[in-house]
């Protein structure tokens, strides 16, 4: 995909030795054709193998596997707990409950997935942290935990103050909770590790073979630049180019930028500032910050909602280094005063964030034999190995929970057409970060601002 590899998956190729797979160069039938070769489209395919080892399955991919949204992702492991009342009001309570314990199960199946298949992604499933950094957020913080009790799924705790600065490193910590079921794990290492264990299952991966067109038959047929590829079933696992390739799903998300910076190790001075876990921390933001400590002892901060692509068009910008370094500087020293900043390099992703807040899978214009699953809205590690329960039960036509699941119904809400969509946004991100500037003051936001940063909060916390 990139001209520019990004942090997470230039390490990950130096460390792992990984070497691109072949190019399709000739005209082939399969019984499962995926189109995308991350994390949805390796984790379907693994998933496929396992329920159905003699199904034969190919992936195309438009560059090296994992060289997107996988490999440049903050790696922090995050569940749909926190969702539950979005979970509630779209799909029931007995449907949410079980997405929610899902979720938090998938946290550890990946890590002992890895330990089965000896991949080592530096998967710590140390746990997560939700901070509140101001009065207002603080008043926020505990909402989703009543919920959780009330229906006895509450894995979450309040920390004490003291606890709450402690393991957040940061003194600008006024309270948080935290959870067991969640953790960090190096995304491009875990991608990398992905495509090798789909190999050894037998899945034929052929890169650098971008798709050019779909043939929306019976029998569907994916073209490529140097072949094509008949198949039973496709998976469109493509995420965020989802719109370009197929304008009507340009309706149901928007792509925005998630910027990240990282620091050279610094491993001891981490360990002074309590930030010696690989718990994944978020604040109470709406366009969150985000931050957690790798295995080599650096510090990666990052930030979503800072730049909205017109037309869900893949911009330059989301594949190069971080065009707001110096904001996320500044984020750095209010959060960790006395650590140096001293960073390695930036970079920014783009996150195909949906209306819900929360990813969405279905059959493409009805077919009965393409299938698609996006809108992960910057939480799809964990998410996208439920993308694979999802998608591998609807290419094999399996009649169980996940292909019967909530969302694998389609879409569950749209966005205003452009130039509206681009417009409301624009003004919508202003106004949130008007009110979180006056909350950081601890004075009160204006109420248009108060008014407009709701539709943001509606569609959840962005970007981890």
């Amino acid at each position: 995909m990139s001209n520019t590899q990004p942090f997470w998956f230039k390490q990950a190729l130096t460390l792992t030795g990984d070497q691109p797979g072949r190019p399709l160069t000739s005209n082939i039938s399969t019984d499962v054709c995926i189109v995308g070769g991350g994390f949805t489209g390796l984790w379907t395919a693994i998933k496929i193998k396992q329920q159905s080892p003699n199904t034969d399955v190919t992936i195309v991919e438009k560059g090296r596997c994992g060289e997107g949204a996988s490999g440049r992702n903050g790696g922090c492991m995050l569940t749909f707990a926190t969702k539950l009342n979005t979970l509630v009001r779209l799909f029931g309570i007995k449907e949410a409950i079980r997405l929610v314990q899902a979720s938090e199960q998938a946290v550890f199946d990946i890590e002992q997935f890895c330990q089965t298949h000896q991949i080592d992604a530096d998967i710590r499933v140390d746990g997560a942290i939700y901070t509140a950094n101001n009065a207002a957020q603080a008043k926020n913080l505990y909402q989703p935990l009543s919920l959780l009790e009330q229906y006895g799924i509450n894995r979450w705790q309040k920390l004490k103050a003291h606890e709450a600065i402690k393991f957040s490193g940061s003194p600008l910590t006024q309270a948080a909770i935290s959870t067991d079921a969640a953790g960090s794990l190096h995304p491009g290492k875990l991608v990398l590790g992905l495509k090798k264990a789909a190999l050894s299952l037998g899945v034929n991966i052929y890169e650098h073979s971008p798709m050019t067109a779909l043939q929306q038959t019976t029998t569907p047929e994916v073209n490529t630049k140097q072949g094509s590829i008949k198949a039973k079933k496709v998976v469109m696992a493509v995420n965020g180019w989802m719109g370009q390739m197929f304008p009507r799903f340009n309706r149901h998300y928007v792509l925005v930028s998630s910027d990240m910076v990282i620091t050279k190790p610094q491993a001891d001075a981490l360990t002074d500032i309590g930030l010696s876990h690989g718990k994944a921390v978020a604040d109470s933001r709406i366009f969150v910050h985000y931050y957690r400590t790798s295995a080599d002892g650096r510090l990666m901060l990052g930030k979503g909602g800072n730049l909205f692509a017109y037309g869900n068009k893949m911009l330059p910008a989301f594949d190069q280094k971080s065009g707001f370094e110096g904001m996320l500087s500044n984020s750095f020293n209010k959060l960790f005063p006395t650590l140096s900043l001293n960073f390695e390099t930036s970079w920014t992703g783009a996150s195909d964030r949906s209306v819900t807040g929360l990813p969405f899978f279905g059959r493409l214009n009805d077919n009965p034999n393409i299938f698609y699953g996006l809108g992960y809205s910057g939480n799809g590690v964990v998410q996208s190995y439920l993308g694979g329960e999802i998608l591998s039960s609807l290419a094999l036509d399996l009649n169980n929970t996940w292909s019967n699941c909530g969302l694998a119904k389609g879409p569950l809400g749209s966005f205003p057409p452009e130039p509206i969509r681009y417009l409301g946004a624009q003004i919508v991100k202003n106004c949130v970060q008007r009110k979180e500037q006056f909350e950081d003051a601890n004075k009160t936001p204006w109420w248009f601002d108060q008014h407009m940063a709701k539709f943001a909060a509606a569609a959840g916390k962005a970007d981890k």
